[in-house]
């Protein structure tokens, strides 16, 4: 049942987008190429053989983007430093990029002159392309002591002013996606193995960033340095089976619990270690594929997180499943479970993101009861509809963020201890192997529009509501948002339809009139020749 009722105040609201999807200028002022300028122009990777090199142009927008984040009368802004845009081999010793640091400058005093706290990300995919051609990338242990060196740099320009940093964004992506399947940046398809070696390296990068941070740079700036995670919620198909609700258990333990146990209890959980290593013995293995900490680095990884970020966007029903012994090992049959989908669930946008608020309470209890109640700010949450969706009158995502707003509204009332809540995203962007095909913004972008103009959605109007009465203060109000909202988006609709006219009308004239202008210079020539030879 829907509860109506207010959040403590003090309550944070913000908004979040990522450099590569954002930014563009890909090659511009002295920047680096990243894993996923690479991949994204090799054929093959990304749906449409999109790229993100001009993305939202972001990077020539800084002005008018905050001049939105106003208009959402937000508090924080999530955003991530590309780490080649101010470092363009990953390697502080080589090169460092002036034009880079000052464009973070830049933009970090243009949130603060406004009022909005920058929250920063110093890792969301964009490793160097030279780290992954020389080192092999998160494979390799020497990322450690680079992506220290970067952070550290990030802390002296930056750490004046950006009072929370995160060390790295949904790492369960970057590890699963980029070493295991393949589907992301940079591609490589290392199954059974990849996926757990890149996770290894990243926690223990995490953990010295951390210690990095507290040692050099906390007493003098007074910041807190957190991780995102991000991980559906997992319900047992029948919570009175044993074997659903442990499967339901793994689930959570080999998505969030992956990262989170080694920082808040110091080792990978239990049942992840006992599964990879059973299986990884029957295949003949003399170790586990699941790496091992060592008894000093469980000491030195335990504790390292300032707060935590949770990113979470769907759910899932799980049940037991055996996994015949395979010789071919993968993370995906290690956890021997499998997910289902109530097709009663909406789902607006792609098929893996269906739309049910009540995981996400629960994901936030899970959290508050398994690692001590931590302060936990919401780093990600929101929908993506498809391009065939209606692209301004967002029902679909107005339903969405009343929904799991209104979960963690509860959760606040359960004990969970929440300190804000991060829309994704701000803009339409580039969705990494779906190119542009998903639309996670609350802020419309016409990308066929060279200027790609930003248009707000009916859920612009609506959060926005949402933020001013700081929750939902009773049921006339809160629907008299969603009727203003959606009456706003038709006005909206109208100026797109007429611009998007305009453009069409502009990339006619491009083409057409040179067209049309050459063919009367070749009809003028051709003429002039058969009159010179009938004169001759």
């Amino acid at each position: 049942s829907f509860y109506y009722g207010t959040f403590p105040a003090g309550f944070l609201w913000g908004v979040g987008s990522s450099a590569y999807q954002t930014e563009g200028a890909w090659d511009k002022d002295g920047k680096g190429p990243s894993i996923w300028d690479a991949f994204t122009h090799g054929k093959g990777k990304v749906l449409r053989n999109e790229t993100g090199d001009s993305a939202c142009d972001g990077y020539y927008k800084v002005k008018d983007d905050i001049q939105l984040l106003k208009e959402l009368k937000v508090n924080h802004y999530l955003l991530s430093i590309s780490w080649p845009r101010i470092m363009p081999t990953g390697i502080k010793a080589e090169q460092l990029n002036e034009k880079g640091i000052q464009f973070y400058n830049d933009t970090i005093n243009s949130l603060l002159e406004n009022n909005i706290t920058p929250i920063v990300s110093l890792y969301h995919w964009d490793l160097p392309q030279v780290l992954q051609e020389k080192y092999g990338g998160w494979q390799n242990i020497s990322m450690i002591n680079y992506f220290n060196d970067y952070a550290n740099l990030c802390f002296e320009k930056f750490g004046d002013r950006v009072k929370h940093w995160i060390t790295f964004s949904n790492p369960w992506a970057v590890a699963e996606k980029g070493y295991e399947t393949g589907e992301h940046a940079p591609g490589l398809k290392l199954g059974g193995c990849g996926a757990y070696k890149a996770a290894h390296h990243i926690i223990k990068t995490h953990a010295k960033v951390w210690h990095s941070y507290n040692t050099t740079w906390r007493r003098e700036q007074r910041g807190m340095v957190g991780i995102s995670l991000t991980s559906g919620w997992g319900e047992p198909v029948d919570p009175h089976s044993q074997t659903d609700r442990d499967a339901a258990e793994r689930y959570i333990q080999f998505h969030l619990g992956w990262f989170a146990n080694p920082i808040y209890r110091g080792d990978y959980p239990e049942v992840m270690k006992n599964y990879v290593g059973r299986k990884s013995a029957q295949q003949g293995l003399g170790t586990s594929r699941l790496p091992t900490f060592s008894v000093q680095e469980k000491i030195y990884i335990k504790g390292t997180s300032d707060f935590l970020g949770i990113g979470h966007f769907t759910t899932r029903y799980v049940l037991q499943k055996n996994f015949p012994f395979l010789q071919v090992s993968s993370y995906h049959t290690d956890p021997d479970l499998a997910e289902l989908v109530d097709p009663n669930w909406p789902a607006p946008g792609p098929e893996w993101l269906y739309s049910v608020p009540w995981g996400f309470r629960r994901l936030l209890n899970f959290i508050k009861t398994q690692y001590g109640n931590p302060l936990i700010y919401v780093t990600e949450n929101g929908v993506s509809e498809t391009v065939q969706c209606p692209q301004l009158c967002d029902e679909c995502r107005i339903q969405y963020l009343k929904g799991y707003i209104n979960e963690l509204l509860k959760a606040l009332n359960d004990g969970v201890n929440v300190k804000g809540y991060t829309a994704w995203s701000l803009l339409d962007k580039f969705e990494w192997n779906k190119g542009f095909s998903e639309r996670f913004g609350l802020y419309h972008i016409d990308f066929k529009n060279k200027n790609k103009p930003r248009y707000p959605k009916a859920s612009v109007d609506y959060y926005k509501k949402i933020i001013s009465a700081n929750g939902f203060p009773n049921p006339r109000e809160v629907e008299n948002w969603h009727r203003k909202a959606m009456d706003t988006c038709s006005a909206t609709h109208q100026h797109l339809a007429a611009d998007s006219l305009i453009t069409h009308m502009e990339m006619v004239t491009e083409i057409v009139l040179p067209t049309v202008f050459t063919l009367c210079i070749l009809i003028s020539i051709i003429l002039l020749i058969f009159y010179l030879r009938n004169h001759s």
